[in-house]
């Protein structure tokens, strides 16, 4: 099933220029992590339609993380057939495609090769011209198309960042971030100490986990300025679990709801700030985490004292996906911008304020005084 969203959803992007306004199909591959995802997109009259956007997740066992290289195999192993799936799924051929997308980083080194050879591949046999994207601006721009959030502060968080970001001036703004490891490899450590299961995830595992917690145990609650960390807080919880748990003075429940109580309300705190300063009154939350009911419910509580609202999405959007990075690929590419082969590297290290965000104004109007 395809999903479509009007041009009205991008309001906040410059006009397309004459050369980009035409009929096209992009195609996005990801795999900077532990899933692999291709999306094929049509740009038509004003509008993109996501004409299908299959992805495979590698999922080790229980107690587990997964390591780059078995990634690199799974991606390596699946990827040429989520292709044809998303091309069979989308009713198109590869000679129907116009540009070919991929993450370019930030991510896991091995697993990001894997993708980009396989773009490369593409771009070359089929003589396309190939566009490398950032991965966190990927979840941005999936972001605004799919809830039509325009100017928005972004709360993005995942299993490898968090941030909370703002556009100016042609580049998306880092305003706070982690200052050790992302929101969501806190939680997955923690799934592990637990032992739950890593099937879905064990994020989406340790929020269900936590609808059954009946009391709050207090945690370390670590903002510093803008900025938060979450590497005591798991260290601390692991050591009260094992000594809490086996007494039966707490269970795994308990745990699990105090730590996303202690973590959301870290990352709503700094987000207010943010929308305090810019003067937005719009959040939109991106990332595997955002998908998290909770975080969108704290948040909306946020928003809604504020006289704001919070743009979130489900599954589909908001975990790692390759229509997002046909999204961003295809902004740019409309604007005039491609990537030569020889410059198609990938880099694990790629922030997201790096990024020239030639598709938007420089300048950008907000609803409330604030910048401009």
């Amino acid at each position: 099933m395809s999903d479509l969203f009007a041009a009205a959803a991008v309001a906040g992007n410059l006009p397309l220029p004459p050369d980009g306004r035409g009929r096209m199909v992009a195609l996005g591959i990801e795999g900077s992590a532990n899933k692999v995802g291709v999306g094929v997109l049509l740009y038509s009259e004003g509008s993109y339609t996501i004409l299908s956007n299959p992805r495979k997740t590698f999922i080790t066992p229980a107690g587990q993380g997964f390591l780059p290289r078995e990634t690199s195999w799974h991606h390596q192993t699946h990827i040429t057939a989520i292709i044809r799936t998303a091309l069979s799924e989308a009713g198109l051929q590869t000679a129907d495609v116009d540009v070919i997308c991929f993450t370019k980083g930030p991510g896991m080194g091995g697993p990001l090769r894997s993708c980009a050879v396989a773009a490369r591949m593409m771009a070359l046999l089929l003589r396309k011209p190939l566009v490398g994207v950032n991965h966190c601006v990927g979840h941005i721009e999936m972001g605004r198309v799919a809830t039509g959030c325009a100017n928005p502060v972004v709360l993005y968080v995942s299993g490898g960042n968090t941030q909370v970001i703002a556009y100016s001036d042609r580049r998306y703004r880092i305003f706070g971030e982690t200052i050790d490891i992302a929101v969501g490899n806190c939680l997955d450590r923690f799934a592990r100490i637990v032992g739950l299961s890593n099937d879905p995830s064990p994020g989406y595992n340790i929020e269900q986990e936590a609808l059954k917690g009946t009391q709050f145990l207090e945690l370390p609650y670590i903002v510093k300025g803008m900025d938060v960390s979450f590497s005591g807080i798991l260290t601390k919880i692991g050591t009260e679990y094992k000594r809490l748990v086996p007494s039966g003075k707490a269970t795994a429940a308990d745990f699990c709801y105090s730590l996303q109580e202690t973590v959301f309300a870290m990352l709503v705190e700094t987000t207010e700030r943010a929308m305090a300063h810019t003067g937005t009154d719009t959040v939109l939350i991106v990332g595997g985490v955002g998908c998290n009911k909770r975080l969108q419910h704290m948040m909306t509580l946020m928003a809604a004292a504020r006289g704001a609202a919070v743009c979130a999405m489900d599954h589909r959007y908001c975990i790692d996906n390759g229509a997002m990075i046909a999204q961003a690929g295809v902004f740019a590419h409309q604007m005039g911008f491609s990537t030569p082969v020889s410059e198609s590297s990938c880099t694990q290290r790629f922030r997201t304020d790096q990024v020239d965000v030639i598709w938007r104004p420089a300048a950008v109007a907000v609803t409330k005084e604030g910048y401009a």
